[in-house]
């Protein structure tokens, strides 16, 4: 786990978000200036100063709160930043070297899904139903079954992915943020890709200043098929590692918003457009 990744989570989002009524004057860097960021959560300079170059770790939740809603972090994007703070003071263990073995009921689940599987937090694909195993094999993604290095270090990755630059950007970030928490396995892979797949990785992870989207629409290309637009979820699993399940709907021609319910379902309240 990097020595100081509050700090650098902290600033990065700092220089991601763009000041509503920026002080005049030339700027030097991105973004809000520590001044603004400080003005805005009603702390001092010299302590926001402190909390990005890590000589202080103990903020306050308030004082978290309080950078948070300047910030616009979204709910994930809190809960990561909380992590951090707890980890920086180390009150938060980070998790064991070996991952959980799969639950009989995840698997179960996963049988009564066309296109899912279950993942580390470093991208390594646990389990998956044959619907995705089908396409992942037709893509080639079932020779690495890691997510990154697939993205990162096999040429067909970019057929794969049509929008193969944001899904880089995605899974650099994912491994940023799990390495931030102490995801051994996470860390060890981010160093692998920095020389692997050089600045194209490096570049995207020193980056990295946001989570990845953890819901959306991916395009996919199958060789036999042709494109897909797949709208996805993913869905943390209870237990003590970073497990996730990802389930996708093959939307076709459909607009998202037009997902329908399978027959005999009855939706309680108005499905939600998805964007």
């Amino acid at each position: 786990m990097p020595d100081n990744a509050l700090g650098t989570f902290l600033r990065a989002r700092r220089e991601a978000t763009a000041p509503e009524d920026p002080e005049p004057g030339p700027r030097r860097t991105p973004g809000l200036r520590r001044s603004e960021l400080a003005a805005a959560a009603n702390i001092s300079v010299e302590y926001l100063t402190r909390l990005e170059r890590g000589s202080d770790r103990r903020p306050s939740a308030q004082v978290l709160g309080a950078l948070a809603d300047v910030l616009s972090l979204g709910p994930d994007e809190r809960v990561h930043l909380h992590r951090l703070a707890k980890i920086a003071d180390g009150s938060f263990c980070c998790q064991a070297a070996e991952p959980e073995p799969l639950r009989p009921t995840v698997r179960a689940l996963l049988d009564q899904l066309d296109l899912a599987f279950v993942a580390a937090a470093h991208g390594d694909l646990l389990a998956w139903s044959d619907g995705f195993g089908e396409l992942a094999s037709a893509v080639g993604l079932l020779r690495e079954k890691n997510l990154a290095r697939f993205v990162f270090t096999d040429p067909r990755a970019r057929a794969c992915f049509p929008d193969w630059d944001r899904v880089a950007d995605g899974q650099a970030a994912a491994l940023r943020a799990a390495a931030d928490l102490g995801d051994l396995h996470a860390a060890a892979l981010a160093e692998e890709l920095s020389i692997t797949a050089g600045a194209e990785f490096s570049r995207r992870h020193a980056d990295a200043g946001a989570l990845p989207e953890l819901t959306g629409v991916e395009r996919w290309y199958h060789p036999e098929r042709g494109e897909l637009r797949m709208a996805y979820e993913n869905l943390v699993l209870p237990g003590t590692e970073d497990q996730r399940l990802v389930a996708y709907v093959n939307l076709g021609e459909r607009p998202v918003g037009e997902i329908t319910s399978p027959p005999g379902h009855r939706d309680s309240v108005p499905r939600p457009t998805m964007t």
